[in-house]
């Protein structure tokens, strides 16, 4: 019992000072494994962020219906308290990419948000590339709002005038030599595909068939898979499912809160670049690397 004790005070001790603690039993001994969060966001080559729709996250956590989100899971850092930022759909895709919903409140097209700041400005601005991939846009640099199973409303970068058409391209040219992608990616899948108009089902078989390869690649080529959802079922929680997969990370579930200022903020840090609007004031995810 003392023993416990003390290690119940060390552990506390070292989660104050920001360290990591798990307890590890064995038999009837007690020992503490300590793993230092990292001090800093891998410096990756390339980080592919894929966004899903309006599903909660008990719709998809250890559900039948999506046994490819669940496998992936199982190979990720899955995030157990993730959010969006509000309802509906647009503003949350352009608070993931700016900072802010930068007074974004519905779903009407076109969103023109001029030259405001963005993550695919700050990259090109570093040296660095962006290029966001939507399924179903009729041709590259297309700013139309909708084309058959294609919605802009999906679609952020396209709202912002400082983001080249050039970095606005069709799902068809993801590339399949992987060395060939952006230092940043956002893929869009369309409207059945993501979840909206179609099943559960649908979009965990277009997620396996479409980005598998690239998650089990990034795993030894110093990339990440970031998969998630632009908000839940409406409902007041909104609450999604979020993993991150690739190199340096440490598999496991993660209590800690974050939502998509967090997310954009650790891909900035990855990139060295600052925060921008409300990711400014959040703290990049530091826990899940090794």
């Amino acid at each position: 019992m003392i023993r416990k004790r003390i290690f119940a005070a060390f552990a506390a001790t070292l989660v104050t000072a920001g360290v990591v603690t798990t307890a590890v039993v064995t038999g009837s001994e007690e020992t503490a494994a300590i793993q230092p969060a990292a001090a800093t966001v891998p410096a990756f080559d390339h980080i592919v962020l894929v966004m899903f729709e309006n599903k909660k996250y008990s719709s998809i956590n250890g559900s039948s219906s999506a046994p490819y989100f669940n496998t992936l899971a199982s190979q990720s850092a899955k995030f157990t308290n993730s959010f969006a930022i509000t309802h509906p759909s647009q503003p949350n895709y352009v608070a993931l990419f700016s900072g802010g919903t930068q007074g974004v409140t519905d779903d009407s097209c076109p969103a023109n948000l001029g030259s405001k700041p963005n993550l695919g400005r700050q990259l090109i601005d570093a040296g660095k590339t962006f290029t966001g991939y939507s399924e179903a846009m009729p041709s590259d640099g297309y700013t139309g709002c909708s084309s058959g199973t294609y919605r802009r409303k999906h679609n952020s970068w396209v709202d912002f005038s400082n983001v080249p058409a050039a970095s606005n391209l069709r799902f068809s040219k993801f590339p399949t030599d992987f060395t060939q992608l952006p230092s940043v990616a956002f893929v869009t899948p369309d409207m059945c595909s993501d979840m909206h108009d179609c099943s559960i089902g649908t979009g965990d078989t277009w997620l396996k068939n479409k980005l598998d390869a690239y998650a089990q690649w990034a795993k030894t080529h110093n990339s990440l898979l970031i998969v998630t959802f632009d908000e839940d079922s409406g409902t007041s929680v909104n609450q999604i499912f979020t993993t991150f997969t690739g190199a340096h990370v440490k598999v496991g579930s993660y209590s800690e809160s974050i939502n998509h200022y967090t997310v954009l903020r650790t891909i900035e840090a990855s990139h060295g670049l600052p925060g921008i609007g409300n990711a400014a004031s959040k703290s990049p995810i530091l826990d899940i690397w090794q």
